[in-house]
């Protein structure tokens, strides 16, 4: 999701509070261990710290030692004294988050570099592999200042910036630079490129056999036994069991399922501001857990750890440890998305029929071959990890080796559809449940909305839950109650302004004075998906909405969208904008409608400004930097 920051005073105590036996000095580990190679990763959902993982394997199969580690848990500044280090190279996997910010993880490294002009980094050798997606406007901001902000520090790039883009193949994009880079850092090193394509194991799998449930994980985040005994404060690593106390479908009709849920966090201590995300930890749908115990032949109750091998690490488990494997696949493990080539390739070892085996590997090869077979057989029919299993019956993994190679299921974020000031005890989530056909005939379900479609306020007696915490955003109302807003948010991108709008209303009714607040919706059908169709029109009766145009692009031969609401009113959005200091906020989806909206902008700037192309862009991009056009999307 787009626009979505933090607040980095919540983590600069963070390093303070870790228990002061965790080694804070990376070249200090890297002496004792022997590691030559680190590679720092800003991830947000997992793939840049995944990427870090594989790339810090790949220096072993070189005949070099790497380590991966997040710059959140080391001191940065020591960057200086890799030189200490003979042979040794800093690699930065760098994920770009919202618009076109560091991940959370990398926001006290992004700091570092923009304040230490005077750091002297001549003798780093570094390269940079940036994340990111082309559908947003900053694409692979973050990537691209690291790999610039380093050479400018004076350290050496030792190959050129690799740009990964999540809109096309990230996976293709990402094997594609590893193929050019590793030959580039042998030469570089004059060692020998002779790649051990052997599997490399990570994890060794211990089984407990008589240990005290009450030391088995079953589903915490972080500490064993949160979701029992419940303390603030709350965040990602200690979320908050809030009970679901509305769960109603939003749509009259169709064949979509829009819902609106509300969590309770009565006495919880947390608090949010309209605009916020909150994050909730789904887990798997327990049909597809035991469909992949029958495909593996495993009692999924067994007690186990997966213990690092690298007993210095500071990742001693890939998810918290003991526990089943029946939980890691419920609730730590992602065992619905595509799987990426290194586990094709890492799993080939275990088909029976050589031609699977042969498949497997050439799908993980850089060959044009292999790749349009990728492409094809796993992304475009969206298979799963149980796809693959199924439609290869040779193939039978050891179950400990697939949950060392499955990514972590990661927390899913939603925008905040209410006001604090309105409901401080409720978060309300707008979500639409995903669901779709594949090419092999199968129906793929989102794990999120899916799960959450199922939370039913009562569920046998008992409430039921859902762990959340807040991320805080920037997406904000104008400080200034009198500015005039301007909300475009056409289907469940209305979420962040029911939160807006009931804002607005409460600060009127605080005898505060408000300006103009315009909503801008769109749906399908008036009669089918007319999302808080009578929150809105009653929201416009009352006044607090000044203006509501919405925009049915089904209901008439022609489709009308949001941007076209924007073109036909384009003299009074002019004069909000232009002499009245209005904001425009933006909601929903990245690869269409925000960039209409936006191109919409460019020609009412244009005409009614009498600009050029070249400098209407310019005008938008100045409202961009002043916070006054912000953007909160998805792809």
């Amino acid at each position: 999701m787009g626009c979505v920051f933090s607040l980095p005073e919540d983590r600069r105590y963070a390093a303070e509070r870790a228990p002061t036996t965790r080694e804070t000095s990376f070249i200090e580990k890297m002496k004792k261990t022997g590691k030559n190679i680190i590679v720092f990763y800003g991830s947000q959902t997992g793939t840049g710290e995944e990427f870090a993982n594989r790339l810090s394997k790949d220096a072993q199969r070189y005949g070099m030692k790497g380590m991966a580690a997040d710059p959140e848990e080391y001191e940065m500044g020591e960057l200086s004294r890799l030189s200490e280090i003979p042979n040794s190279l800093a690699i930065f996997c760098m994920a770009t988050y919202g618009e076109g910010d560091p991940t959370d993880n990398a926001q006290d490294f992004y700091d570092w570099l923009q304040e230490n002009d005077d750091e002297d980094l001549s003798g780093l050798n570094y390269t940079v592999f940036a994340l990111g997606n082309k559908t947003y406007e900053h694409y692979n901001a973050m990537g691209k200042y690291v790999d610039k902000r380093l050479e400018e520090l004076g350290a050496k790039r030792i190959f050129d910036l690799g740009l990964g883009d999540d809109d096309g193949n990230l996976e293709e994009d990402f094997v594609s630079w590893r193929e050019q880079f590793w030959p580039a850092v042998c030469e570089h090193f004059g060692v020998e490129a002779l790649g051990d394509e052997s599997s490399i194991r990570q994890y060794v799998v211990k089984e407990h056999t008589d240990i005290n449930m009450n030391k088995v994980y079953t589903g915490e985040i972080g500490r064993l036994q949160s979701f029992e005994v419940q303390k603030p404060p709350f965040d990602a690593k200690n979320p908050f069991l809030a009970p679901v106390t509305v769960n109603r479908r939003l749509n009259k009709a169709g064949d979509r399922h829009l819902m609106h849920l509300e969590l309770d966090i009565t006495g919880s201590k947390i608090r949010y501001e309209s605009g916020d995300h909150v994050a909730v930890f789904p887990t798997n749908d327990s049909a597809l857990v035991n469909k992949l115990g029958q495909l593996l032949g495993v009692d999924l109750d067994v007690v186990i750890s997966l213990n690092n091998l690298d007993e210095e690490s500071n990742k001693k488990h890939p998810f918290p440890c003991p526990t089943t494997y029946r939980t890691a696949l419920t609730h730590y493990l992602d065992i619905t998305q595509s799987p990426r080539t290194n586990v094709l390739y890492e799993l080939a070892q275990y088909a029976s029929d050589p031609k699977d085996q042969e498949n497997m590997r050439k799908m993980a090869s850089s060959s044009p071959e292999g790749k349009a077979l990728y492409q094809s057989w796993v992304l475009d029919s969206c298979r799963s990890i149980i796809h693959i299993l199924e439609d290869m019956p040779s193939l039978k993994p050891p179950i400990d080796h697939l949950c060392e190679l499955l990514p972590r299921l990661q927390a899913r974020y939603y925008s905040i559809a209410s006001s604090s000031k309105v409901h401080p005890n409720s978060i309300h989530i707008c979500a639409v449940v995903v669901e779709y056909e594949t090419k092999t005939g199968r129906t793929n379900k989102g794990v999120a909305t899916n799960w959450l479609k199922n939370k039913l306020v009562t569920d046998n007696g008992h409430k039921s839950t859902v762990p959340m915490y807040i991320r805080k955003s920037q997406f904000r109302l104008p400080f200034k109650a009198t500015n005039p807003v301007i909300m475009i948010g056409p289907g469940t991108g209305i979420a962040p302004f029911m939160g807006f709008i009931q804002e607005r209303g409460w600060l009127k009714q605080q005898g505060k004075e408000v300006g103009e607040t315009v909503m801008y919706f769109g749906c399908r059908h008036k009669n089918e998906d007319y999302l808080y169709q009578e929150e809105l029109e009653e929201a416009e009766k009352t006044g607090v909405l000044t203006q509501l145009n919405v925009a049915f692009s089904r209901d008439q031969e022609h489709k009308v969208y949001v941007q076209h609401h924007l073109k036909k009113n384009k003299e009074n959005i002019w004069k909000l904008v232009n002499s009245e200091n209005a904001h425009i906020y933006i909601c929903g989806d990245a690869r269409n409608m925000a960039k209409d909206v936006q191109a919409a902008f460019y020609e009412i700037t244009e005409e009614l400004g009498g600009m050029t192309r070249t400098q209407a862009t310019d005008y938008v991009k100045k409202l961009m930097t002043k916070g006054r056009y912000s953007q909160d999307v998805w792809s």
